[in-house]
């Protein structure tokens, strides 16, 4: 009879427990969580984040100011990636933004040793940040050769070390112990940093401009639109550095974003939205969708089962972001800041 009771006590118990903790999972972990953020660029004001829950039940024009009231995010705001419960929100005023990622609130600044950063990932406790640091009308001499990757202490936020690139520094993936970083001008270089030693490797030659670069089961998937040739989509299987091209035909002209979801491969021309698998050798032609509202597709990506294009606008006023299905059905119309250039979920 003890036993009996001693058993249906801790079944009971146990049962409770495993409800509370099944319960605290799914509660959300602050304001901002189930949602994606809308990255405003702000041109020569101050930039500025949106976010959206994923049914868009809710919505705040400007989480970082809501959160910190007497702050600012910083002008030309530029990326945004995460670490944990933390954002690093970089603005290209040589200053990244410390914030809990769900509550939005400041935990610290990164202010010292950063020239015009540009993007950045993570990892073993630390930030590799490009900084494309001088342009050739700067300074004629180092100017595009100078960009470096800023190396971050996540536990103290201070930028331990540079790693020279001797090249333009631009968008990064980090796949493995390596860095891979796209240079966008005079170069036909895909730059790749070993981070252990810090020391740049042979780069690969993928061709020049490219800009978008996406990682999926060991292939890089990168986006070049050459001035006056062929837009192309280069994929480089990391194995063995090995290349292979979707040359874009004359119609498909114009410069554009890619991103990979489920097995596709999805890239915009102008305000057009198309879609191939990974495995294609060629493009398709056929929109998925066409924005016609957009005058300046500027922001780019697929999650969820859904297309998100912001419309640059004229970067001086308020601008839009759009929500597609992945049939090309509109779901949602946001009113975002200045120069909408990204979007990042936080789920």
């Amino acid at each position: 009879m003890k036993i009996t009771k001693l058993f249906l006590i801790a079944l009971s118990v146990s049962l409770f427990v495993s409800c509370s903790n099944d319960e605290s999972d799914n509660e959300p972990k602050g304001v901002y969580d189930n949602g994606f953020f809308i990255l405003n660029e702000g041109s020569a004001g101050q930039g500025t984040v949106s976010f959206s829950s994923d049914d868009f039940s809710s919505f705040t024009k400007d989480v970082y100011t809501a959160a910190n009231t007497n702050d600012l995010l910083g002008k030309y705001a530029q990326n945004i990636f995460f670490d944990g419960d933390r954002a690093y929100i970089i603005a290209g005023s040589n200053v990244i933004n410390v914030v809990n990622r769900y509550t939005f609130k400041l935990i610290a600044k990164i202010e010292s040793g950063l020239v015009n950063p540009r993007y950045g990932v993570v990892k073993d406790g630390k930030a590799y940040v490009t900084n494309a640091n001088t342009y050739a009308y700067q300074n004629a001499e180092t100017g595009n050769t100078d960009d470096y990757v800023a190396v971050i202490n996540l536990t103290t936020n201070i930028v331990e070390s540079k790693i020279e690139l001797n090249a333009t520094a631009n968008r990064i993936v980090l796949e493995g112990d390596k860095l891979y970083i796209t240079e966008p001008y005079n170069s036909d270089k895909l730059l790749i940093v070993n981070i252990p030693n810090k020391m740049l490797e042979t780069p690969i030659t993928i061709g020049s401009s490219a800009d978008t670069l996406e990682e999926e089961d060991g292939t890089l998937y990168i986006l070049r639109n050459p001035y006056g040739d062929r837009s192309e989509i280069v994929k480089v299987k990391l194995s063995d550095k090995t290349t292979s091209k979707i040359t874009f035909p004359e119609s498909l002209d114009g410069n554009g974003y890619l991103d990979i979801y489920n097995n596709q491969i999805y890239y915009t021309v102008s305000n057009s939205v198309y879609s191939v698998n990974i495995n294609a050798t060629s493009a398709s032609t056929t929109p998925i969708v066409t924005a016609s509202s957009v005058a300046n597709l500027y922001g780019f990506a697929v999650n969820n089962d859904r297309i998100y294009i912001a419309d640059s606008g004229d970067y001086k006023a308020d601008s839009k972001a759009y929500i597609y299905s992945l049939n090309g059905t509109l779901q949602k119309e946001l009113t975002v800041g200045v120069g909408p250039n990204g979007f990042y979920f936080n789920d």
